[in-house]
């Protein structure tokens, strides 16, 4: 029985890799960029790691370093799904109302002024999309994927669930139906993707005198840990500042954040890693077979959400998950 179970377990071990091999091989046709860009951080971030290791001894092949890099080279394939899912969300999220609203005053603005206004708002916008993203359970079941690395080095920014990447799209929507240039809106996208992936690097700069100007990798580093009091703090994309106002600002002066990873079981390898956020959720196919049922779903999940972001907004300075939700621990 115990060598059924051990043959069983080896047979889906490997289908699974083949599986993320078949992922990344057809990632790798659309585009290389993904190799790419795993060579050129590998090159602008790893000597620094060695120079200056935040965590002495990390090794640049520690556990799981496959999973990343194999998320980096299938970008190009999970970004279509990002790319169509970004869409709906844009839509759903409603930032295009107050993006229309606003259009007329945001015309009056003169042109040199536009791209430090649209910063601003990017920034201050992708502050609250994030901070859901933590704090709603059904949002989090997704971002917990990134946050499921348990070694912060030049590779573990890649790892990230496709639908994650909709945490962009509310920001992305209200700033350009409010009448801020494409080229603008992109260029904060693209500059907030770059700087995620160095955020992340294993190096022990401190930088105290940025910490509340800048955010820099010891802030986003404390984001990361799984330490209890760290948990639900340093949202900001670019400025600290969100978080200054907001009350989930933390970088204490007496240590370091030492350990990261996320207070729940997520599995390893890519294919498990996609279909987590999914776990307890009906087959496609029910959803078109019992079409009044996934109505009535529909309606309680966005009534779910609404209330999560209200407890969201609305909670007390200082409380944490298990203030909030009795099940989230």
């Amino acid at each position: 029985m115990e060598e059924a179970i051990t043959k069983k377990g080896r047979f889906i071990s490997m289908l699974l890799r083949l599986m993320s091999l078949a992922l990344i091989a057809g990632a790798l046709y659309i585009s290389t960029e993904g190799i790419f860009l795993i060579i050129l951080l590998f090159v602008l971030v790893v000597p620094f790691e060695k120079l200056f290791p935040r965590h002495k001894g990390q090794k640049i092949r520690r556990p799981n370093l496959d999973t990343d890099l194999g998320y980096a080279l299938a970008a190009p394939l999970l970004g279509l799904v990002t790319g169509a899912v970004t869409i709906f969300v844009a839509i759903l999220s409603l930032a295009w109302i107050p993006g229309l609203l606003l259009k007329p005053y945001v015309a009056m603005i003169p042109s040199q002024y536009m791209p430090i206004i649209g910063f601003f708002l990017f920034d201050f916008l992708v502050y609250w999309t994030h901070r859901f993203y933590h704090e709603i359970p059904v949002l989090w079941k997704f971002h917990a994927i990134h946050h499921s690395t348990e070694h912060l080095d030049w590779a573990s920014g890649f790892r990230a669930h496709p639908l994650d990447g909709t945490i962009l799209a509310p920001a992305f929507i209200f700033l350009i139906t409010a009448g801020f240039s494409l080229e603008i809106t992109g260029s904060l996208a693209v500059a907030q993707i770059i700087l995620g992936l160095f955020l992340h690097a294993n190096v022990r700069w401190n930088l105290k005198i940025l910490h509340r100007i800048i955010i820099t990798p010891e802030f986003h580093h404390w984001h990361h840990t799984n330490e209890k009091d760290a948990i639900w703090t340093n949202y900001s994309t670019f400025l600290p500042l969100w978080d200054q106002i907001f009350g989930t600002y933390f970088m204490p002066k007496d240590r370091r954040p030492m350990s990261y990873g996320v207070n729940e079981k997520v599995p390893d390898g890519i294919i498990l890693q996609l279909k987590y956020p999914f776990k307890g959720w009906k087959n496609p196919i029910w959803y078109f077979l019992h079409p009044i049922q996934s109505i009535k779903r529909v309606f309680k999940f966005s009534w779910s959400i609404i209330t999560s972001m209200f407890k969201s907004v609305f909670r007390k300075r200082g409380t944490k998950p298990w203030d909030i939700y009795s099940n989230q621990i």
